[in-house]
Parts: structure tokens; sequence; C-alpha cells
């Protein structure tokens, strides 16, 4: 990151490396949950790419053409040095079980994506698996729920985005309630931690429920689980 910043490329942390990074306080819950590190993932725009490649070359890292190939939106670099690790640059947007759309919201935050895209990052995981919940849960714990960016989960913006989507907002509102079960199975979270996340969880989910919907939505919802809502991923991309 300080590379980046320094030769002027656009780029923010996503994943657990993030989460970490942008919880201080509550960071600790990784490790004491057991969750690991494998990679470190990215994001940036587009039109970033050439200077990205520069950069992680620069860098001692190997650029993977066969992962562009298959998939436009996404770079992988890996470290030459012996460590076997790599990165993930994702650009424009997140393309998992559903599109998150960076368009205008990387400059938001530093020096990772903003908190509500955080957030989304796992939300579109229709098989969210307990690593996915324990980066969710510590994310809450941390930061609480408002209608703005700054230091803030961003329940408007979400509530937005989730309104126009019945997909989106069928997977999200789902695994909102999955995380709040786990929040509760998880033996080493305290009492305090259980009621702050849950009660947070809430208030989501109710911001989420009070916006209206829009009339795409609404024909959406009337189809329900009888289409399928979500896009198939491939476990190469989740690695």
């Amino acid at each position: 990151m300080d590379a980046a910043k320094a030769e002027g490329v656009l780029l923010r942390l996503m994943g657990a490396v993030a989460f970490h990074i942008h919880c201080p306080k509550f960071s600790y819950m990784q490790e004491m949950l057991g969750r690991t590190f494998t990679d470190i993932d990215f994001a940036s725009y587009k039109k970033e790419t050439e200077r990205i490649n520069t950069l992680f070359a620069g860098l001692g890292y190997q650029y993977d053409v066969r992962v562009r190939t298959l998939f436009g939106s996404r770079l992988v670099f890996y470290d030459t040095s012996g460590t076997g690790g790599h990165c993930d640059v994702f650009l424009d947007k997140l393309e998992f079980c559903h599109d998150i759309d960076f368009k205008a919201r990387l400059e938001v935050d530093y020096p990772t994506i903003p908190l509500a895209e955080l957030l989304l990052e796992k939300m579109q995981i229709v098989k969210l698996n307990e690593k996915d919940a324990i980066d969710t849960i510590m994310l809450f714990r941390e930061h609480p729920i408002g209608g703005s960016d700054d230091d803030t989960i961003n329940a408007d913006h979400l509530a937005q985005l989730t309104a126009s989507d019945w997909g989106l907002w069928k997977t999200f509102t789902t695994n909102l309630e999955n995380v709040r079960k786990t929040t509760q199975t998880l033996e080493k979270l305290s009492e305090e931690d259980k009621v702050d996340v849950t009660s947070k969880i809430t208030a989501l989910r109710d911001r989420i429920d009070k916006e209206p919907k829009t009339r795409g939505w609404k024909f959406r919802s009337q189809i329900g689980e009888k289409r399928k809502w979500y896009r198939d991923v491939d476990e190469l991309i989740r690695e």
C-alpha cells in the first residue's frame, strides 16, 4: 500500500487483511476464533491495470496471465521470493455470487474499501462459511451502523443497493440471519459481544426493510426462489 501510494496507484485492501486493519480494537477475534490469512486481496479500477502490473513487478511479484484470461476483472500476482503467497486485485467490481460495483466508491476510504463494501463482500456469498462469519462479526463489533461512510457501516447505501436487486437482498438478508445464529454458537464470544453484534444486525435489517423497493425488485420478488437468483462461483475464485 505504501508503494502504491508513492506511485500514485489507486489500490485498496479488501478481504480478511482489510477486516483486520479496519478493526484494530477487535482484530484479536480472528486469531481467537481460528481465522487465518491465506492471501492478500485488493480492489482497483481497470484504468489502473498497467500501473498495477508495473507496481507488482517492481515488488517481485509474477503476473498470472491465465487468471486474467479466465476472469477479465481479476489480476493475480504470485510472490517470487519463495513464500508461496499471492495477491488478488479485483478491477471495477467484485464478480462472485453477486456483482459488487466499486464505481466511485474506492476513493471513500483508505487503505481499505469502505466498510459497506467490506460487509457486502461477505454478505453476497451464498454459501457463507465460518471464516466469513468471523470477519463479519468482528466488523459489526468494531463499528456502528449509520447513514455515512465515516468509520461507520453505511446502512443507507446498503439499503439502497438491496432495494433495487431482489437477488442481492435475498442473499444479504439470509446471511445476516446466518451471522446472527453463528454469533450465538461461538463459545469464545462474550455475552457483550453477542448482544452488541445481534443488535447491530437487527438495526441494519430494520433499515433495509424500511427502504422503498423498486418496481424491478417487486417483480423479481414474485418469482422468488423458483428461479435462481445468484451466480455459482468456482472455488478457484475464492481460494
